[in-house]
């Protein structure tokens, strides 16, 4: 499976990726707005982990982006933030299948926490897509 990190930090992009990689996943990596949006949408991935503070667009302007956009609304993506929870009931609301605040993730420590929390959200995607629609004739 493959999950894209769009993350400015570039040493958390590598703390992320290494404990991704060692976890079994595929890593994509990119530091900006725009140049998610692009790698979202060129490479489909399975899942997004979405920085807030980003340059050139947003993290809130990126989510939304995606959520509106056929090709990627249904891939999940996990909120990465270092501001407080306040926010997260309305990121929720925008499409965020996550909210995770990167102090509460350890990844100086090697926590599994992120893992973990990617193969939630990749869980539920997958229950979502193999429910049988109702209503269908």
């Amino acid at each position: 499976m493959t999950i894209l990190v769009i993350e400015d930090s570039r040493f958390l992009q590598l703390v992320i990726e290494r404990v991704l990689v060692k976890a079994g996943f595929r890593v994509l990596k990119t530091s900006d707005g725009e140049d998610g949006l692009r790698v979202a949408g060129e490479n489909l991935p399975d899942l997004i982990l979405l920085d807030m503070m980003l340059p050139k667009l947003g993290g809130v302007n990126v989510l939304r982006a995606l959520k509106e956009n056929a090709v990627t609304a249904n891939i999940p993506v996990i909120v990465l933030s270092g501001l407080s929870q306040t926010n997260e009931a309305k990121l929720l609301g925008e499409g965020a299948a996550a909210y995770l605040e990167k102090s509460a993730l350890g990844l100086e420590a090697g926590s599994d926490a992120l893992t973990q929390a990617v193969r939630v959200v990749l869980s539920q995607a997958r229950t979502v897509e193999t429910r049988p629609r109702t209503g269908a004739k």
